[in-house]
């Protein structure tokens, strides 16, 4: 008898979970679907939904303290971070310093049993210390991906925010399951919004025009009354825009 899937197919689309990129490394043939008319590989469902349910019981067989999960990429931080908690392994974001598995003298380093990657070309040092100590790798893999020296891939979009969200989200569920945790998937007190990055918010034009007339009125009421030219102040700023190119899904 098939197994059924562990989320709804229509929860899989939504999340983009599926939508690869328009590359494709030497590996990554095997997991990819058809490609759409705008050239976007696709992964098949079924591969996605049967590999998060094996990962996460290879998972479930290590100790939590055997286990380091690393992030590099602002949305896949937030999600793994979330997904470390949850299964109290140990975390690392952004940078894998060299040495962290192979050097003892080091004061970051750590000898995990396993080793849970979220973009192996953003965290090829992680992939290269664990290949080095032969601890096995689980790795999160785009059709952009290199999956050398990886020892099981995911084969999902590690770059959308929706997308990390809901595999973690996943993973983690499935990971408690199987270490017998929980029994169901309603006993799991987590959302998937648990684990999504919050978006970054500019303030209103409105907003920012109403603080300059107020500022301008209350300068020239202080002239008014002190008869001295008003300095602006150094801690007026304009509004940055911080531009997350992790989310993109154009080929570099």
């Amino acid at each position: 008898m098939e197994e059924q899937f562990i989320a709804n197919q229509s929860e899989y689309l939504e999340a983009g979970i599926h939508i690869a990129t328009k590359l494709k490394r030497p590996g990554m043939e095997k997991f990819i679907y058809k490609v759409r008319e705008d050239g976007l590989y696709l992964f098949d469902l079924k591969t996605i939904d049967s590999r998060i349910r094996i990962a996460a019981s290879m998972i479930s067989d290590y100790s939590a303290n055997d286990i380091l999960v690393t992030a590099s990429r602002i949305y896949a931080i937030a999600a793994a971070k979330k997904f470390a908690e949850i299964i109290n392994a140990k975390f690392i974001e952004k940078r894998v310093r060299p040495g962290i598995f192979t050097d003892p003298n080091k004061e970051d380093f750590v000898e995990p049993k396993l080793v849970i990657v979220s973009d192996t070309r953003n965290e090829k040092q992680a992939v290269k210390e664990a290949s080095t100590k032969s601890i096995p790798i689980i790795a999160l893999c785009d059709t952009d991906n290199s999956p050398k020296y990886v020892d099981f891939v995911i084969p999902v979009n590690n770059k959308g925010r929706k997308a990390l969200a809901f595999t973690f989200y996943l993973l983690a569920r499935e990971v408690l399951k199987a270490r017998g945790d929980i029994k169901s998937n309603d006993e799991f007190k987590y959302s998937v919004h648990d684990f999504e990055a919050q978006l970054q918010t500019e303030q209103k034009p409105d907003s920012a025009h109403q603080y300059v007339r107020q500022y301008q009125k209350g300068a020239m009421h202080t002239r008014e009354n002190s008869q001295q030219p008003v300095q602006p102040s150094a801690n007026t700023t304009s509004a940055e825009k911080k531009d997350d190119v992790s989310a993109s899904k154009s080929a570099e």
